[in-house]
């Protein structure tokens, strides 16, 4: 029996990401500073191009 193929592993894994950036840029909007910074922290475990994201979402000056 095969298993899943690679580019079904790679869309899950970006269904996923998608899902969990938009959770944390909800969070975002309402958070103080030091959840933010805890949001900043956990983007840049969670993708690459963080940085990107961190200024578009206002986390860290």
């Amino acid at each position: 029996m095969p298993g899943i193929s690679e580019r079904h592993k790679e869309i899950k894994r970006r269904r996923h990401r998608r899902e969990k950036l938009a959770k944390l840029a909800a969070r975002a909007e309402k958070a103080n500073t030091t959840e933010k910074a805890e949001i900043a922290r956990k983007l840049r475990a969670l993708t690459p191009g963080c940085e990107e994201l961190i200024s578009r979402m206002n986390l860290e000056g």
